[in-house]
């Protein structure tokens, strides 16, 4: 618990302000891609085609939870509250997507979603060691 908060004294010392325009930008992209997942569940939907019940269940509710943590993960960063909670909430989600889901897509490819994906994950690290920022909600409430 004690190297937790040395990271997190460190954070909040050594914060740049582009690093909030940083953060801002990358909840508004948790935020873009939890819609365009809702949007663009055809992908979901055809992997519970051939599956057993179960297993259909359980793509579905990981489907709507990726969903529900972009959004509102990306919602709460973008304002600056509690911001290394829903960056822990979204590693997982990104480590998925880089490792197992946009290799395979081929990295080399122009456009390729797995460049996207692994700058995303980098701002979420930085993100849980760096905290919020100057320019977020939780810091106007600690001044006023």
């Amino acid at each position: 618990m004690n190297l937790l908060k040395k990271i997190q004294n460190w954070g909040d010392q050594h914060h740049p302000q582009w690093l909030d325009y940083f953060r801002i930008v990358l909840g508004v992209v948790l935020i873009w891609k939890g819609f365009s997942f809702y949007t663009d569940m055809e992908a979901f939907s055809h992997l519970m085609r051939g599956a057993m019940l179960g297993t259909a269940v359980s793509i579905s509710l990981l489907a709507h939870l990726i969903i529900v943590v972009h959004i509102l993960g990306g919602i709460a960063i973008t304002l600056g509250t509690h911001t290394r909670l829903f960056c822990l909430l979204n590693l997982p989600i990104l480590i998925g997507a880089v490792f197992f889901i946009n290799v395979s897509g081929g990295i080399f490819k122009p456009y390729a979603e797995f460049w996207f994906s692994s700058v995303v994950l980098v701002g979420l690290v930085c993100f849980i060691v760096e905290g919020n920022g100057i320019l977020s909600v939780e810091r106007e409430n600690a001044i006023n």
